[in-house]
This record gives structure tokens, sequence and C-alpha cells, in this order.
């Protein structure tokens, strides 16, 4: 006994204090003990409660050490206190202080939660370095620190039309710069529907738009599914054009299989007088072209009809005197615009006062600049004031104006005129390049250069797309013709892209 009190003695130095107050606490269950040493059960929880609060870190492992070799060492259960020496239940601690599995080394004879030091008397998160001490989100680069998605092309972010024009290469800027028929684009005869041939040319020629005919339009659903195919297999959207004036030059109308309106030539509705007709004619046919997918109309004419011997426009003309014509136009306009489908009015500097066809041969107009600002100009300056998209040059020649015969299309002058004295900010497309004023004097790539030089933003219909194309092209590397240059017209038709909701994301 005496080897096992000096071992009790020795793991339970640090707690002197409490054997004693557990002998005195328990003195007469001693008396009634065969053997004074196990009277004093150090597993009774009464000692842990009397002490827990004077208890340190180390003192906790210390009595781990010591609850453990007593696991050994400790009397059976004949040499402890009986039943009838121990205290009863109402003078004993309860349940929870009798020695039973939860009072031997576990963590209710370590300090418990109610007598460790809780997250309140233990070092907790204020005084361990935690978030706050520690470089947190705050002192660290965050997402708003570091260079994040918007300094990237974010697929789902919204771009601009510079950023799309920054992401083109020079060819494809280039191509931007033309509409075309699907025959040119495929080298078909006639084209009725977009299969993988049409596909492969818009991925190797990506054009800025497409203008059909009469032969492209059949029926509402193949012309519906003709352009829907177009669309879909377009990098950059398109323009799809149509010449749709009403009268004469109806491609789409004269088609009764269309269901469209049909409407009388120009010159019968500027006889009315009255400009809500002309907004009629605009609005209607803007609405019935863009069911099929038409988004440009290339109408109203803006000529004046003012030399009877004029054989191209005649009663595609609201009339003969620029007062008339003016306002006509922008009714026209303003009924386009409202209709949701961009418009062209045509052909600047005036194709009304001409006594030949441009379509044919070389065409010309003498009057001087005094004389078209009073009236050819007229009409245009009305058209440009209601937000007309789409300015159309006349391969028209004003050698009183430039001195030269070169033709509007490709004079600087005349565009110039149109840009700044007329302050036209929108497209500057050019009547169709195959027609013969052209193609008797230029080449598809000289003409195509002379054209972009000359301030034109969108070529029609030239007679060799990809000579023409090319010869920018190599215009461009030669430094005959800057990228800015390109740059200035490309990011104006994206732009109108994006407003006439082309470019969708």
């Amino acid at each position: 006994m005496c080897a096992l009190k000096k071992r009790y003695a020795k793991n339970l130095k640090t707690f002197t204090s409490v054997v004693l107050a557990l002998s005195l606490l328990f003195s007469a269950a001693s008396c009634a003990g065969s053997d004074d040493t196990t009277s004093i059960d150090i597993y009774d929880n009464s000692s842990v409660i009397s002490t827990e609060e004077s208890r340190d870190d180390s003192s906790i492992a210390e009595s781990e050490v010591t609850s453990k070799a007593e696991d050994s060492s400790k009397p059976d259960g004949s040499s402890k206190t009986d039943e009838s020496s121990k205290p009863d239940e109402s003078s004993k601690p309860d349940d929870s202080s009798k020695p039973d599995e939860s009072s031997k080394p576990d963590d209710s004879s370590k300090t418990d939660e109610s007598s460790k030091p809780d997250e309140n008397s233990k070092p907790d998160d204020s005084s361990k370095p935690d978030d706050s001490s520690k470089p947190d989100d705050s002192s660290k680069p965050d997402e708003s620190s570091k260079p994040d998605d918007s300094s990237k092309t974010d697929p789902n972010e919204k771009l601009s039309a510079n950023d799309i024009l920054k992401s083109m290469s020079l060819e494809e800027k280039i191509y931007q710069m033309f509409i075309v028929s699907p025959e040119q684009l495929t080298g078909a005869s006639v084209v009725t529907d977009a299969g993988n041939d049409v596909k492969k040319a818009l991925s190797k020629m990506p054009v800025g738009g497409i203008i059909c005919f009469a032969q492209n339009i059949k029926t509402p659903k193949q012309t519906t599914s003709l352009i829907s195919k177009l669309q879909d297999y377009s990098k950059y959207g398109l323009f799809i054009a149509v010449d749709e004036e009403g009268g004469k030059v109806a491609r789409i109308a004269k088609n009764e299989s269309m269901g469209t309106t049909v409407f009388p030539n120009m010159k019968k509705i500027g006889d009315t007088g009255n400009t809500d007709k002309a907004y009629n004619v605009g609005w209607t046919i803007g609405n019935e072209i863009q069911r099929f997918g038409f988004n440009i109309d290339f109408a109203p004419v803006a000529d004046v009809n003012s030399n009877p011997d004029n054989p191209v426009i005649g009663e595609r003309s609201f009339g003969s005197t620029p007062e008339v014509v003016s306002k006509m136009v922008a009714a026209a306009v303003k009924g386009f615009n409202d209709s949701g489908v961009g418009c062209a009015i045509k052909h600047f500097p005036g194709h009304g006062d001409t006594a030949t066809d441009s379509h044919k041969g070389y065409t010309e107009t003498v009057k001087t600049l005094e004389e078209l600002q009073k009236i050819e100009f007229q009409p245009f300056a009305a058209g440009i004031d209601a937000g007309v998209d789409f300015v159309m040059i006349g391969h028209i020649s004003v050698p009183n104006v430039t001195g030269n015969d070169i033709p509007a299309t490709l004079s600087k002058p005349i565009i110039d005129i149109l840009k700044n004295d007329l302050r036209f900010k929108g497209l500057v497309i050019t009547d169709a390049m195959r027609m013969e004023a052209i193609t008797q004097r230029y080449s598809s790539a000289e003409a195509a250069i002379m054209a972009v030089n000359a301030g034109v933003d969108i070529i029609l219909l030239p007679d060799d797309l990809q000579a023409a194309a090319k010869g920018i092209y190599n215009a461009v590397k030669s430094g005959k013709i800057s990228e800015e240059r390109i740059d200035e017209s490309v990011l104006k038709i994206l732009e109108t892209k994006m407003r006439l909701g082309i470019i969708v994301q």
C-alpha cells in the first residue's frame, strides 16, 4: 500500500490540495473501509469540479497521464467502498459525479466544454492570427485589383463595334465593305437556297451584305429560309438588301405569291401632296419586307425629275420640283425608320437632269454647284435631316463642279460635299459598280480603290468581287490606302448593323 500511495503521491503532486479536500469530504467513508488508501477515489467528479477552474493546459495533460496510470493500479470493485458505505443518491453527487465511463480519462475527466477555457476564455479568433490579422481578401490582390475578365474578351459580355473591329483581320474588314448578289458570291447562275457552297463562300469572303433580286425571291417560305441561312452562315451579320421602291421597281411586290402591298409609281404619291401617303409607303414596305428577313431597302428615290427627257428616273421620282420631292422623301424615310428597316436615298448628286442612263454608259450633268444646291441637293438634305442610314452615289460625272469627267462614285470632291456641306454621317454606298458607266472605263480593282479613296463606305455589286477586294488589299499593303481609312468605314458599318439589330449579342 505504501508503494501505491507513493505512486499516487508522485503522480498527483500537482493536486495535493485536491486530495486533501477529497480526504475531508469522504472521511466517513474512509473509516468504514479496511484500507485508508482505497477511501480516496481520484475519479470522483467532485474533486474535478472543485479544481477545474484552477487547472491550466499543463495540468490537464498531467491529469490525463495520471488517470491513465490509475486504470491499471486502482483497486478492483471488492476493495473499493461499496454502495452502502458511499454517500446515498441524495447526499452524493448525482450520476454525473459518479465514477462511470464518463468520469474516466475521457472528455468528462478532462476539462469539459464548460470547464475548459471556452471560446471566450481561450485565445480566440481575435487573439489568434485569423482572417482579420492575416492578409485577407481585402489586403490580398482581389478580383477587383487583379486583372479580371473585363480586360479580356468575355463571351457573355456585350462588345462594342470598336471591340469587334479590333478583332477583325484586314481581309475581313475589306470584305465588309461589299454588298453583292448570291450569284456573285457563289458563281452559281441562280441562287434560291443557301447550301454548303454559300456557307463556304461566306467563310472565305465575309461580305458585309447580300442584295436579292426577283430571281432569288420565289415564295415567302423560300425567301425567308434563304435569308435565314445566309445570316446563320455570316460571322458579322449581313445587310440583306432589295430594291423595293414601289411602282416600276418592285422586286417583291411584282411577285403575287409574296403577298405584299402593290404601290403605284412614286410620282402618283407625290402628286397627292399628302406626306402621310409617302410615310405609309415607307412604313408598309419596311414592315412587309422585314417579315422575310430584309433589313435594308434601297429606296426612296430622291432625284428631282427636272429633265423630261431623262431616260432612267421619270415617274420613280416623287416629282419635278425640289419642294415636293423633299417633303415626300423626308416622310418616306421616317416611315422606313419607324418600321425598323434601314433605307437609302439615291442617286446623289442627282440623276434627274441627265440625258443618258448610267446603266449603259457615261452619264453627266452640266449643272454648277450653285444650281445643284438649289434643286438636286434639297431632297438629299431633307432625307439626311430625317435620319436616313445610306446615301447612294450615282455614276454621274459633274465636270462643272469637279473639273473632270470622273463619276461621282469615284470622286472625292463630290463625296466631300455630301459629308461636309450636307453633314451626312451615315454610310456612303455606290450604285452598282457593274453598270457600264464604270465597267467601260475602269477595272474592278481600279474602281474599288478609287471609290475607297473618294470616301465610299460600301461598294455595291462590283463586276468582279475577288479582284475588287484584292485590289483594295494590295493598295493598303502598298500604302495607297491607309488601314485607318478602312477602319473608318468598317466601324460605321458595324455600328449601323448593331443599331438595326443585325449584330445581336
